[in-house]
């Protein structure tokens, strides 16, 4: 397995370390609920180096962007981010990234740590004669996410400066020690939160720089356990659950971030599947007591099964079963689902996520 820069802190910290994305990676430290407690109250820091930073620079960049992406390259404004999808000639999601604008002919594109190569060969594979340069700089960039309501006054302190005009999905550079840092208003939590994109040689630096000023913020480090149940509470999806090469973006709720007005990779194959696919994504909270996990059935009253569920968690904030998963179209919002848990059929209910009490 691969090591992140910050592996020894993690081991200090006393992390409980599982393989993630063929990384080392932090599960949990004080446990999965307290560390999600703390990100939705104060803040924590997690490490995220694992995922995968490609950028792309040249007189087309743009263009072959918005070839490979699905979503509109062409409204990114520098030092301006985007939610996107890469999708193959099936219609499916080869992957989910965030393209980031960094000049006005250069981006950065973050991809998910277990799609990295496969990324890569995509991404070159599509090039053709665009005018535009491709690197991986994925082993040179760490991440850093800082998220919870106090994420802002924390990195103000440890940076001197003043981030609170930076609106969603917008990011700043500064310089430490000659090295640039991305700030971005970032995070897969649905809690305020920065993301810090680092070069690998002063990542540990600024991790403790950050544990030091975040004394009085009761900050904490945050494992993936948690991060899993943050991200589920807001029924964002996770690549190679919820979503991958046979899902299209119509079955994942994920034409807001496809523009069909435009021509890119796989756009006739998913304008069929509007048409044709029998299954859509649902969020859901459980009715009757019980706690959802990946691959359980979904049935009806009748116990016919009707789809998979394919993440699920006990939510710290609502505390509530709650998951992820597919069923057949027909089903909608408000429809009663069972779940087939230890040969018995549990209530849910198909609903919308985040809850309104969370």
């Amino acid at each position: 397995m691969k090591k992140t820069p910050l592996f020894n802190q993690h081991v200090a910290h006393g992390a409980k370390m599982v393989n993630f994305g063929g990384f080392n990676m932090p599960i949990q430290y004080k446990g999965i609920s307290i560390e999600h407690q703390c990100v939705r109250d104060n803040v924590g820091i997690f490490d995220v180096s694992h995922m995968g930073e490609f950028y792309v620079e040249g007189n087309e960049a743009k263009d072959f962007l918005n070839y490979i992406c699905s979503n509109d390259i062409l409204k990114i404004d520098v030092n301006r981010a985007q939610y996107n999808c890469f999708i193959n000639n099936n219609g499916g999601i080869v992957d989910d990234l965030i393209v980031y604008r960094i000049e006005e002919k250069k981006y950065m594109l973050v991809v998910n740590a277990a799609n990295i190569e496969k990324d890569w060969e995509w991404v070159q594979k599509n090039l053709k004669k665009y005018d535009c340069t491709i690197k991986n700089l994925s082993d040179e960039i760490g991440l850093i996410s800082v998220q919870g309501p106090n994420s802002l006054s924390l990195i103000n302190e440890v940076f001197n400066f003043d981030f609170s005009q930076l609106k969603k999905f917008s990011f700043h550079n500064i310089k430490i020690n000659n090295k640039s840092i991305i700030v971005s208003n970032t995070g897969y939590t649905g809690s305020k939160g920065y993301e810090l994109y680092i070069d690998v040689n002063i990542l540990s630096d600024i991790w403790n720089q950050l544990f030091l000023k975040g004394e009085k913020y009761q900050i904490q480090a945050i494992g993936l356990g948690a991060r899993d149940t943050l991200r589920m509470e807001m029924g964002y999806c996770l690549y190679g659950n919820d979503i991958d090469d046979t899902t299209t973006p119509f079955e994942a709720n994920l034409m807001w971030v496809t523009n069909i007005e435009k021509d890119f990779i796989g756009k006739e194959e998913l304008l069929i599947s509007i048409n044709s696919s029998t299954k859509k994504m649902i969020n859901f909270k459980m009715i009757d007591r019980g706690i959802p996990r990946n691959g359980y059935d979904i049935c009806n009253k009748e116990g016919d099964k009707i789809g998979n569920v394919t993440s699920g968690t006990f939510s710290p904030t609502n505390k509530v079963g709650i998951g992820i998963g597919y069923v057949n179209i027909k089903h909608s919002l408000g429809d009663e689902i069972y779940l087939l848990i230890r040969d018995k059929l549990v209530k849910a209910e198909i609903t919308k996520l985040p809850l309104k009490n969370g």
